[in-house]
């Protein structure tokens, strides 16, 4: 009896480990079961009814000016920042949205050491999460001109660890492929569930879907959310028409009747957020704290807002790349939001916070409010009405 009790131990063991089914996280922050019954991994709600919480990161800029005293000092405090968000807030589910980190300031080879500084709060708090690229997190090294002073060139401590370069090549400046960061971050364990994406629409990566399930019925979506590269970096900043079809055919075929509520992750701002943004205050309908700037848009989105708005399952957009603005404002049947800029890398010195994101399931309601890093709340909307 003890041998046929171990081997079926090691037969539903190797399952977990293999095929990642019935993995469930552990510790005081298990709350979110995680399998991979089909392609699209599923998220779930606590249970009892509870809503589920997502907490959006947007452009921490990890690794800026690492030869200085000031670049370590942002990171630590983009660390406090999150830190004091997930302490209070508590999310089932963390997006990281872009620009994680600094790449254009970053002399070595292999970015993932900040960038698993980044993921490094939300991991520590056993909590699953997803990321996108934003135009950062793979450009090109730029050559700081004061490098080229009576000073010259500050030591660059480089470390073949946790790389795939050869060790000569460590320091070559070269950068981080956005394939590399990725690959390496979903090798980090369990907790990541972000995807590299379908290889022809590369070198567009980060595209993929995830459902949250029903608390009470795992084959029930309450809810797809979709993430997408919205390029920038090595490549334009676009969404393709190849993305624009891939987004057609798999939400056809998830959700051919449009009956599962969708929402859309990616970076950059599309220029439809020119066609709703506040010229001075942010009145109603529009919510938000801070319009600092002009939307900074992509160069182009090849008809994917027009299938966006098509959808009448779409209900909101969430973007970062802009520091100094936070609104949400509607366009159309959907709403366009910012997050909030949560890390002390990047340009502006607005407080920083973090999107909250939080859905209920019976009825199906959407809200969003800002987490600032001094526990501040704000700007609560709802944007399933």
């Amino acid at each position: 009896m003890a041998a046929r009790t171990r081997s079926y131990l090691i037969f539903h063991l190797a399952l977990v480990m293999i095929l990642g089914i019935d993995c469930v996280g552990g510790g005081k922050w298990s709350t979110v079961a995680l399998r991979m019954r089909s392609p699209e991994k599923e998220l779930r709600p606590r249970g009892d009814g509870a809503p589920f919480k997502v907490g959006v990161f947007a452009d921490l800029h990890f690794g800026e000016n690492a030869w200085t005293n000031w670049g370590p000092k942002q990171d630590v405090n983009s660390v406090r920042v999150m830190e004091g968000v997930l302490d209070v807030e508590k999310p089932d589910f963390v997006v990281y949205l872009g620009d994680l980190i600094t790449a254009n300031n970053m002399p070595i080879a292999n970015a993932s050491q900040y960038w698993d500084m980044a993921i490094s709060p939300t991991r520590a708090r056993d909590i699953p999460w997803a990321s996108v690229f934003g135009n950062h997190d793979d450009a090109q090294f730029v050559w700081p001109i004061e490098w080229f002073s009576t000073g010259g060139i500050p030591p660059v401590h480089c470390s073949s660890v946790n790389s795939s370069y050869k060790a000569d090549e460590v320091c070559s400046f070269i950068g981080t492929s956005r394939l590399e960061l990725i690959k390496r971050e979903i090798g980090s364990g369990r907790l990541s569930l972000s995807n590299n994406g379908p290889r022809d629409l590369w070198p567009s990566v980060s595209n993929y879907v995830l459902k949250v399930s029903s608390d009470d019925d795992s084959e029930s979506p309450l809810a797809f959310l979709y993430f997408l590269d919205s390029g920038g970096g090595s490549y334009p900043e676009v969404i393709s028409s190849a993305q624009v079809e891939w987004f057609k055919n798999k939400s056809q075929k998830i959700n051919p009747d449009s009956r599962v509520p969708e929402i859309i992750f990616w970076h950059i701002p599309s220029k439809s957020y020119n066609d709703v943004a506040p010229w001075f205050m942010i009145l109603k309908p529009c919510v938000g704290a801070i319009n600092k700037e002009k939307v900074a848009p992509q160069e182009a989105e090849n008809g994917m807002m027009n299938l966006l708005t098509k959808r009448p399952s779409v209900k909101a957009v969430f973007v970062g790349h802009n520091h100094g603005l936070d609104w949400c404002c509607p366009y159309k049947k959907l709403w366009l939001c910012y997050a909030r800029h949560t890390g002390y890398g990047g340009y502006g010195n607005w407080p920083r916070g973090a999107r909250i994101i939080e859905i209920t399931q019976n009825p199906f309601t959407l809200k969003s409010w800002i987490r600032m890093e001094d526990g501040s709340v704000h700007s609560q909307v709802t944007l399933s009405s």
